[in-house]
């Protein structure tokens, strides 16, 4: 194409003149010299053709070229950059800030000319005023390129020369202002800004573009509008969004954003939830991964036990943190996505994992994650491109972890790795038995509630001592869980459950101090043993009678005795009928059950029949202590004589019959042959009949009673004292002081009359302070 103009002295003269001419019949694309120039059409359909244009007759000042393969480089010709004086105005770079959320950033805005376009997302820049030429690419965004073959030829992918185009039609040989911000693997990031707008944002809101993790990070203009503009395109399916496919997540409103109480912190990612409707859920951070061992770490030690969170280096650190942060508040929960299940085939070897719901956490307008991640206690995950299920806040997760990494924080430390060396007493009788002593000599310790094995049984960590022990609440009992027994599961106890949840609400990853939980008992969940520690006080007041009939089943060495109620009589009849029968009807497997100590089971008694019982210590196979909780006599019988015990008859559907009592205000002859002969009184007249029997007061073992005949209303223990077989034990309350004297008195008449421990005389009165006894 030859277009004739007029010579011209001046060059900046015909430059003008040229424009002019060429804006009448075209648009100016380039300029490649003071003579030559690229133009192109109407665009109709796609990028319009581009052509050179040279001018007749005349020859200009040209830049110089990048040499071709095999020939010289080509310098700068005289008055090579007067056109750009001519085409363009002059400006000075000026530094300016911009405040951001944490800190200051800093960044210099240089005035620049784009001589050049690679790509959409990838351009040339004349830096001014000092000329410097420098190849940049767009931050946080990658359009389609083109790809060179091994012949030299370019394959455009997808919308590349469309992207090419719509930069090149806004920004070529266009003014333009350069916010310089990173220099990674020698590639310079940037933004271009434009008085029109800023075309990095323009590029994604269109489709030419999708947005890049690993330079996101170090764009100044504010991640989250380029992260806006991605989203309407993919909503649109425009360009490179044509094919997209949203992800879809069948979850209410209600389901996706909503306020739950933390209840416990799982591991450094994970933390479980109560609803307002009473349910609990596991809600997992979005796009966090905690912290893990790595390397030659992972094969060291390998017969050692490995507990990951105090093995696994900062991971009680992070789980630390979350717990005093979250434990018992209220927090926002918005869910980003729902992790599908998958099994280890999937995954290659990996473990399977479960459906996980991965939301974002905050309590107080903080990110917990982000949170969590900026002290260095967890690591970002890196998504593929085109994986859209991440964090709503990924970027700031991403700007978090490169300021962990800056400053050196947890993980990302070069100093040692903090080492958690932590006893394990819980399950080793003999650490146990050692470190009792120290425990307590230290008196009140503080301990963080572990793990809540059921209503009553703990797992403690002690900060000050560095242990893990197993801890028992003094003074009750609840029912047990389900258990994996050698024989198979064993079925849960009514109320279990509910017990255990109690305790877990109550104190789980608490920080706790030794105090009476009298208060905390709840019917029907525990039961109560009555022991010092946990003895209510009563008012003093009258003693008042309230007898009640019982059936004596066994008397014990040390004078103990156990009773059982006559008005569940029936009750206990009946469940020993039915269970007979079902065992009779599907007899236990001789020798499937394993027992252990505490276990709940049924026995063969001598006379053929089965009875409930407990076990109470397992010597061998062929030496198992047991005993029969529905009339307290004890056996050591061999483990095939035993079964599980029917779940249809368990100590929920009848509590245990025998309840174990003492006399009150009598005291035991430390003489056996006295002992034995009390004893041997009391089976004469009280085992296997109906007494009536009125509690006097509470002991550390057990119920101290009173013990009438049922037909002469007599007193039994009275009876026993007047016979010159026990002493009496006085007691001090008001109230008992009229049977403390009673007592007294027949108490003297055995003495006067010398009978049984007696017949010596007051062998007591040796017993004084001076002749070192004690009275």
């Amino acid at each position: 194409y030859y277009i004739p103009v007029a010579e011209s002295k001046y060059f900046a003269a015909t430059t003008q003149y040229l424009q002019r001419a060429l804006t009448l019949i075209c648009f100016p694309l380039q300029v490649l010299s003071g003579c030559a120039v690229i133009v192109r059409g109407q665009p109709r359909g796609g990028p319009p053709p581009e052509r050179q244009i040279n001018l007749s007759n005349i020859r200009a000042g040209a830049l110089a070229r990048r040499a071709v393969q095999g020939q010289p480089d080509t310098k700068d010709t005289p008055d090579e950059w007067l056109l750009i004086f001519q085409m363009h105005s002059e400006f000075c770079f000026q530094a300016q800030s911009k405040y951001t959320r944490y800190s200051y950033t800093f960044s210099i805005v240089y005035s620049a000319i784009i001589e050049h376009v690679r790509d959409g997302s990838m351009l040339r820049a004349l830096l001014l005023p000092d000329y410097y030429l420098v190849t940049v690419m767009l931050s946080g965004i990658k359009c389609p390129t083109f790809k060179r073959e091994a012949d030299g030829s370019e394959t455009p992918e997808p919308f590349a020369a469309e992207a090419k185009f719509f930069t090149e039609s806004r920004l070529l040989q266009r003014d333009v202002q350069i916010i310089l911000e990173s220099c990674p693997n020698q590639v310079i990031l940037g933004t271009i800004l434009h008085p029109n707008g800023n075309i990095t944002e323009l590029l994604l809101k269109e489709g030419f573009a999708r947005c890049v993790d690993w330079s996101m990070a170090v764009y100044t203009q504010g991640a989250e509008k380029l992260r806006a503009a991605e989203r309407s395109a993919k909503e649109r399916k425009v360009r490179i969004w044509k094919d997209y496919v949203a992800p879809t997540a069948n979850l209410d409103q209600k389901d996706r954003q909503f306020v739950a109480k933390v209840m416990q912190v799982m591991n450094a990612d994970a933390i479980v939830v109560k609803l307002n409707s009473g349910e609990y859920k596991t809600i997992h951070l979005s796009s966090i991964r905690p912290p893990r061992l790595e390397g030659e770490e992972k094969n060291k030690d390998k017969d050692k036990r490995f507990r990951p969170l105090y093995d696994i280096p900062y991971m009680f650190e992070a789980r630390e943190f979350l717990r005093k942060k979250l434990i018992g508040k209220k927090v926002n929960v918005t869910v980003d996505y729902i992790r599908a299940a998958t099994s280890a085939m999937e995954t290659g070897g990996i473990p399977a994992f479960p459906e996980r719901t991965c939301a974002t956490v905050t309590i107080g307008g903080i990110n917990i994650a982000e949170a969590l991640v900026s002290k260095g206690l967890a690591t970002v995950i890196r998504y593929r491109q085109d994986d859209d299920q991440r964090s709503s806040h990924y970027d700031e997760l991403l700007a978090a972890e490169a300021r962990a990494i800056k400053n050196g924080k947890g993980l990302h430390s070069k100093k040692e790795v903090p080492i958690h060396r932590v006893a394990d007493i819980s399950g080793e009788t003999q650490k146990a038995k050692q470190f009792l002593p120290f425990l307590q000599r230290a008196g009140r310790s503080e301990a963080v509630v572990e793990y809540v094995f059921s209503g009553s049984r703990l797992k403690l960590y002690m900060p000050k001592e560095t242990c893990l022990i197993t801890f028992l609440l003094a003074g009750i009992e609840c029912p047990r869980g389900s258990r994996n027994m050698p024989g198979g599961m064993q079925v849960a106890e009514p109320y279990s459950e509910e017990a255990t949840i109690f305790t877990k609400e109550l104190v789980l990853q608490r920080e706790v101090r030794p105090l009476h939980i009298c208060s905390c008992h709840l019917e029907p969940v525990s039961t109560f043993h009555f022991c010092k520690e946990v003895a209510q006080l009563t008012e003093e007041k009258e003693r008042v009678a309230k007898y009640r009939a019982v059936y004596v089943t066994e008397i014990t060495d040390g004078l103990h005795f156990y009773a059982q109620d006559v008005e569940t009589g029936t009750k206990l009849e009946s469940l020993m009928e039915s269970m007979r029968g079902e065992i009779a009807a599907q007899p236990p497997v001789e020798g499937s059950f394993a027992p252990r100590r505490g276990d709940f089971c049924i026995a063969k008694f001598g006379d053929g029949e089965w009875y409930r019982a407990r076990v109470e210590k397992v010597e061998s196979p062929a030496k198992v202590h047991v005993f029969y909780i529905d009339y307290g006599n004890r056996e050591i019988l061999s483990s095939t004589r035993l079964a599980a015990l029917p779940p249809a008859f368990s100590t929920r559907t009848l509590p245990p019959q025998a309840t174990e009592y003492t006399f009150a205000f009598i005291q035991v002859p430390q003489d056996e042959d006295a002992r034995t002969d009390a004893v041997d009184s009391m089976v004469r007249d009280i085992q296997n009949t109906q007494c009536l029997l009125n509690v006097e007061y509470s002991g550390a073992v057990c119920p101290h009673v009173t013990l009438q005949f049922t037909d002469s209303k007599d007193d039994v223990g009275l009876g026993l004292v007047k016979e010159g077989l026990v002493m009496v034990d006085v007691r001090k309350e008001k109230h008992l002081q009229k049977m403390v004297t009673e007592y007294l008195n027949g108490q003297e008449s055995a003495k006067s009359a010398r009978l049984n421990i007696w017949r010596y005389g007051d062998f007591r009165d040796d017993d004084a302070d001076e002749f070192g006894y004690r009275r």
